[in-house]
């Protein structure tokens, strides 16, 4: 690549040109991305979508980038006149500065090459910044031979949005915590409140409000633990593995130590994969993570409706619960108030789903020996769990903390007929029950246990 300072009368802006075999590109002179970048930006952008928008990301790759910096150093790829620099910028983009220069498409086709190359070329432009060069030069660091020896896109950004998930479920775990423990301090709450339960959406024995709730609870945890045990499985990875994880273009040396390296930038427990061929062109790993989430999202839209009906009324429904009142109802009804909450977590675990059928695809679409659609998979996983996070968090503080039980309906509920039948069925048996039910009256039925 070489570089040069033109000014573009287009747009007014100064800018900087430069060179590929392509042809040349202009680039705003303040740029620390480079021509890649703009082909990847110009050519493959069609989401709307920046890679900008994903910090954990950003920081993943800047972790695996000075992972292999130390690893190139230590087996004598790069000097550490040229690693040191590297170093630096890595550390920089780690502490969260200049994500506003990310602009790729998250959703790119080519595998990934617009992902790696934005963050080779900042990484190149920071490091010579540093240095005393001027941007888009790449000397003395080129973002290529240096920032990108002995990788391949296929093994960086591989391993980068898996511990990018993995980072992304630190939050969701703890907002999922959080609505586990509200949920059982609810089940434990209405231990003592005796309602009706409904078969096939009929009246059906009475129930405790509180067996109602442990039945969420327990639902919820154990869709928590299938999904954290998904995801964190996700950092066994395939750095070194290069493109179709031959480990071509990385020496034995830098193999030997970069997951080592990994493991001490990023502090995560990270193994490599067994077989790197098949880490190159099968992405099962992620499509069962996502498969766990959609499952999470099924389980939350189960309990979502059922508060829904729950709280259903207040005259005409059911009306066993009150939910948290936050916000007009309706602009036509004075004095409405929807479950608004409970619908916003329902139609955020609807996206969710969506997102499991691009990861699924992104799966079945793989071919021979490289999935060059893994990228897609590992967004839409970040975007599941980024909206199920932020909704969880909601549903928690807005809802679920503030529910309260219609006492008075409850104990009429579990009062009416079937309710009285079924206990009436403990004494006198199904077929005599069946009988009388026949021959009277329910109000003469519901005397007989008086």
């Amino acid at each position: 690549m070489e570089g040069g300072i033109s000014i573009s009368h287009n747009n007014e802006f100064v800018t900087r040109t430069e060179k590929d075999s392509f042809g040349e590109v202009d680039i705003p002179i303040t740029a620390l991305y480079g021509i890649q970048t703009m082909r990847t930006v110009q050519n493959l952008s069609f989401s709307g979508k920046k890679l900008r928008e994903y910090p954990e990301y950003i920081q993943s790759l800047a972790r695996v980038k000075k992972a292999a910096a130390m690893a190139n150093q230590e087996a004598g790829v790069i000097a550490a006149s040229i690693s040191q620099p590297i170093l630096h910028a890595c550390d920089q983009l780690i502490e969260g500065y200049y994500h506003d220069q990310f602009i790729v498409d998250i959703l790119h086709g080519g595998g990934g090459i617009g992902t790696n190359m934005n963050v080779n070329e900042v990484l190149a432009n920071l490091a010579n910044q540093y240095l005393g060069s001027s941007l888009g030069k790449y000397s003395p660091v080129h973002p290529v031979e240096h920032v990108n020896a002995s990788q391949s896109t296929a093994d960086v950004c591989h391993t980068a949005a898996r511990m990018a998930i993995v980072q992304c479920f630190q939050r969701t775990d703890e907002e999922l915590t959080k609505a586990c423990n509200i949920l059982e301090e609810k089940a434990q709450a209405f231990v003592n409140v005796t309602t009706i339960s409904r078969t096939c959406l009929q009246d059906a024995m009475r129930i405790q409000l509180g067996d109602v709730f442990s039945g969420y609870v327990s639902l919820l945890k154990r869709r928590h633990r299938s999904l954290k045990e998904a995801v964190m499985s996700l950092l066994t990875v395939n750095l070194g593995g290069t493109v179709i994880g031959s480990g071509v273009g990385a020496p034995e040396k830098y193999k030997e130590v970069v997951i080592e390296k990994l493991r001490e930038v990023s502090k995560q427990n990270i193994i490599l994969r067994d077989n790197l061929f098949d880490a190159a062109q099968n992405i099962d790993d992620l499509a069962h993570a996502s498969k766990q989430l959609s499952l999470f999202a099924t389980s939350l839209i189960k309990v979502a409706k059922d508060l829904r009906l729950l709280s259903s009324g207040p005259e005409a429904g059911f009306s066993e619960i009150r939910l948290p009142s936050v916000q007009a109802g309706s602009s036509f009804f004075p004095g409405k108030v929807n479950p608004v909450i409970p619908e916003t977590m329902i139609q955020s675990c609807f996206q969710i789903l969506g997102c499991d059928r691009v990861v699924q695809a992104a799966l079945e679409h793989g071919e021979l020996d490289l999935n060059v659609f893994e990228g897609s998979a590992c967004a839409n996983i970040m975007d599941g769990l980024n909206m199920l996070t932020n909704a969880i968090a909601l549903f928690s503080e807005l809802c679920l903390q503030g529910v309260e039980v219609n006492m008075e309906r409850c104990d009429e509920l579990s009062n009416t007929f079937i309710p009285i039948v079924v206990e009436l069925k403990e004494k006198l048996g199904y077929s005599a029950v069946s009988a009388l039910i026949k021959e009277q009256d329910r109000e003469s039925i519901k005397k007989l246990l008086k």
